[in-house]
């Protein structure tokens, strides 16, 4: 299959561009693709800043360099201008940089270019060589374009891309240049003598704020929706809704990562819903699945990721024993128990931060021993696995093990879903594990769902969150999670219902006692959302 040809543009300059091109490149790379990414904005590159922690020197050469070459009559392969970056990932990310950053007459060379005459001379065939040759190479090719209606961005936006994604801020100018310059580019394409597929446009919303200003906030989104609308046109899916799905097209603005050039996703591997990487993680698989499969990612945001990182994990560790320090001694006991049966198993004290950084990425399954109460360690530990199992991940289950005294009634709803195993007196780590051993080997460790019971739970949940002091950005995952309820309240799908609710009810365990730092009360808009999802479970459990 033929690689694609992305490029980002922005019609104003201090949206992100560079930013988020970098981080999708890196996040593409490690779910195994081959990247390539070129910087063209030649007035004002940026992409080996961005890169500079992985070069192992800065770039000696270009695009410029390329230019020249073809003015003289040069003829040198496509990877003699490429630099390579030194990853740890399992795919590649290479850098064709706009010049060599040591080249003192760059600027002048810049300048002096004149793209009218290169193309009247050919360039445009020899673009079309390379763009073969980058596309036979790589699996995705990202172009950096410069802003404005420039000669140099048509290049970028009209002849190279097979998609356009389109970066813009809150503001009248940036929204409203960017859907102008699809439009001039879909023209600009018509024009051409190559064969290409209708150009396809994807809208982000960049540095979005609506951690204060809420109502303002909604109201800038019901905008650029509704400015942005046409360009969903092509390739959404016909039955979902354009303010849903920019929704998940937005970049929050993160004050931590606006200093400097940064790489976030490096850091955050494991990102959680108020992150920036987790948005960041959403636009690199809308790119990784071509724009395909919208419909999925209106569903479940999760399961589109899951799907978009395509390849199947090998885990080094079948069952990771996470234990408090109180039953630290019976945790060892039934690691090794279970390594007598012959099940690859390790222990983790909760609370340990490498576990959430590396470990949930090692060990398949996540065995969660609870003494009297669940502790906020654990329930993070806990939550990723719920993630990656809601996402669809290839059989990876949790198996809560109780001591003497839990309750299991009053454990959190989405345990108490799950079949526990019993650490208490006559039941030794031996028998403990061999059960856990034939879970193992047996069926799902999720009892079938009760219907009735499912949209008690849901009520429940829905109850307490309204009670709940959230930040905004929690609001937000708690209006697209309620959407959800909604349409599975109408269907009557009692099994979505309960993995929304176990989504629900871990968004809102994380609130805090009193209203601080910017966690509210629930928005007017949610509050009437949840009513009405009310209504529709009573309507449910009347049936």
């Amino acid at each position: 299959m033929a690689g694609t040809v992305v490029t980002f543009y922005s019609f104003k300059g201090g949206v992100g561009r560079s930013f988020a091109l970098s981080n999708i490149a890196v996040l593409l790379a490690r779910w195994g693709y081959r990247v390539l990414t070129v910087d063209w904005d030649l007035e004002a590159p940026g992409l080996a800043a961005y890169f500079r922690p992985l070069l192992p020197s800065p770039p000696t050469t270009g695009i410029v360099d390329l230019v020249d070459d073809f003015a003289t009559g040069a003829r040198k392969p496509s990877a003699a201008y490429i630099t390579e970056l030194v990853l740890d990932e399992p795919g590649v990310v290479h850098l064709l940089a706009a010049g060599g950053e040591q080249d003192e007459d760059y600027a002048r060379r810049v300048q002096s270019i004149d793209w009218a005459a290169l193309y009247s001379q050919g360039f445009a065939d020899a673009l079309e060589l390379c763009r073969a040759d980058w596309t036979e190479e790589y699996d995705f090719v990202l172009i950096d374009s410069r802003t404005g209606f420039a000669d140099i961005a048509s290049i970028c936006t009209a002849h190279l891309p097979d998609h356009l994604v389109v970066l813009f801020t809150a503001n009248d100018q940036s929204v409203g240049g960017a859907v102008n310059v699809v439009r001039r580019a879909d023209k600009a394409r018509d024009r051409m003598p190559y064969d290409r597929p209708q150009l396809t446009a994807l809208p982000v919303l960049s540095r979005f704020d609506d951690r204060v200003e809420y109502e303002r906030a909604d109201s800038w989104y019901k905008k650029c929706t509704e400015l942005t609308t046409p360009l969903f046109h092509n390739w959404l899916v016909r039955n979902v809704q354009p303010s849903l799905i920019l929704r998940h097209l937005t970049l929050p603005y993160v004050s931590y990562w606006s200093f400097g050039e940064q790489l976030p996703v490096l850091a955050e591997r494991v990102p959680s819903a108020s992150q920036i990487a987790y948005a960041l993680e959403t636009i690199a698989a809308v790119v990784a699945h071509r724009l395909d499969r919208s419909d999925l990612l209106a569903d479940n945001r999760d399961a589109f990721v899951a799907a978009a990182q395509g390849q199947t994990r090998d885990y080094a560790v079948d069952v990771l024993v996470s234990t408090p320090r109180s039953t630290h001694d019976q945790a060892t006991a039934l690691v090794r128990e279970l390594r007598v049966l012959g099940v690859k198993a390790e222990s983790s004290l909760s609370g340990d931060v490498d576990f959430l950084a590396s470990t949930q990425d090692t060990a398949r399954h996540l065995c969660l021993v609870i003494d009297r109460q669940v502790s906020r360690w654990q329930t993070a530990e806990a939550e990723w696995f719920l993630r990656r199992t809601l996402a669809g991940e290839a059989d990876r289950r949790l198996f809560p093990v109780l001591t003497k005294g839990t309750n299991p009634v009053r454990l959190p709803g989405f345990l108490r879903n799950l079949r526990h195993l019993e650490l208490v007196r006559g039941h030794s780590t031996g028998q403990v594990a061999a059960r856990l051993h034939a879970e193992l080997a047996g069926g799902d460790s999720v009892s079938p769902a009760d219907p009735n019971q499912v949209y008690a739970d849901a009520a429940a949940a829905l109850e307490q969150a309204r009670t709940t002091l959230l930040p905004y950005t929690g609001w937000r995952s708690v209006e697209r999670i309620l959407r959800a309820m909604e349409n599975a309240a109408r269907d009557g799908d009692a099994e979505r219902m309960r993995e929304l609710v176990t989504e629900l009810e871990i968004t809102i365990d994380r609130a805090p006692a009193a209203q601080d730092n910017g966690h509210v009360a629930i928005p007017g808009n949610v509050s009437d959302l949840s009513t009405v999802v009310l209504s529709r479970l009573g309507w449910r459990t009347r049936k």
